[in-house]
């Protein structure tokens, strides 16, 4: 995701220098304190195409190619030497990638968490991945959960942002997750312009509804994730920042977290500073997880909106 220099972001002067904001002030940083959670993107093909999708994923965009299990046994490897606890993998959809039950097994194998943001539709639904899913919940029964992506409570609203009939294909295949046993948790988002709080008391009509035994009210079963425009104006995040928004970088999402991606045409894949921005060259780190031990400066609108001011992470 390249920057729009026309937009009134990046035109007024804004996030273009690494160290500096449009006005002079020095730029925040964040400086990596204990790797946690390795991200690792699947590829960013998928079987929906979502009008509001950060990374852009759709069925035709490959930008980000399908990593291999073979090509993340070495990061797994980094990652348990440098202390990390957590697998995350993302897409795109994970379960389009042929791989995505080998890698899941392989980072569960040596000893971490794994969280697989799904959106619970087709892919994950073919016999031979339910078939897979359950061998490995019956193995880590207790290290394998699955993020359901449920955009709002409502059928209209989520099929307006993913197409129709995703809201009753999510809505299948979760059940099926909590049907067999899996630790589930679900993502919403705030693209309808409610409170968040209008949006758990929507989440937990359809939970009776529909007896999904999750408490809407729990931000760990029921996350709300706020939304992501690049081209709206929003303020730059500088050093003093932090003591005037009694913010702790410590906090901030890639203080702990690191994202592995394969680009398209790539000799192999490469680690990025985060889940957010996946085409923005000045966020990749380099080859390996010890060359990404270095602190990122938090030079796009995604850092104040999501991170710093939104709050959020995409961890578990």
């Amino acid at each position: 995701m390249a920057h729009d220099l026309t937009s009134p972001v990046f035109a007024g002067g804004k996030f273009n220098h690494p160290d500096k904001t449009a006005d002079g002030a020095d730029r925040a940083s964040v400086p990596i304190t204990q790797l946690e959670t390795l991200w690792v993107n699947t590829g960013t093909l998928c079987n929906v195409e979502c009008v509001h999708c950060y990374i852009e994923s759709s069925p035709t965009n490959d930008r980000l190619a399908y990593l291999t299990a073979e090509e993340l046994a070495p990061f797994l490897n980094e990652a348990k030497t440098m202390g990390a606890s957590e697998i995350g993998f993302t897409g795109g959809e994970p379960f389009m990638n042929p791989d995505a039950a080998a890698m899941i097994e392989a980072a569960l194998a040596n000893g971490f968490e794994v969280l697989v943001l799904t959106n619970a539709m087709r892919p994950m639904m073919r016999p031979r991945v339910q078939s897979e899913l359950l061998r490995l919940k019956e193995l880590y029964p207790s290290k394998l959960i699955l993020r359901v992506s449920i955009d709002h409570y409502t059928r209209d609203g989520h099929d307006e942002e993913r197409g129709a009939g995703a809201f009753d294909a999510g809505i299948e295949g979760l059940a099926w997750l909590i049907q067999n046993g899996f630790r589930v948790s679900i993502a919403g988002r705030s693209l309808s312009g409610e409170s968040e709080q209008a949006l758990r008391d929507g989440f937990c009509n359809l939970f009776a509804e529909r007896s999904i035994p999750f408490d809407a009210n729990d931000p760990a079963s029921l996350v709300i994730f706020p939304e992501m425009d690049e081209a709206r104006d929003v303020p730059e995040i500088t050093t003093a920042c932090w003591s005037i928004l009694n913010k702790n970088p410590a906090d901030i999402m890639c203080a702990t977290s690191r994202m592995l991606v394969k680009r398209k045409g790539a000799a192999g894949p490469k680690v990025l500073s985060c889940t957010l921005l996946p085409y923005d060259e000045q966020f990749e780190m380099g080859a390996s997880l010890k060359e990404a031990v270095r602190p990122v400066k938090l030079n796009h609108p995604f850092c104040a909106q999501f991170c710093v001011l939104g709050g959020a992470s995409c961890s578990g």
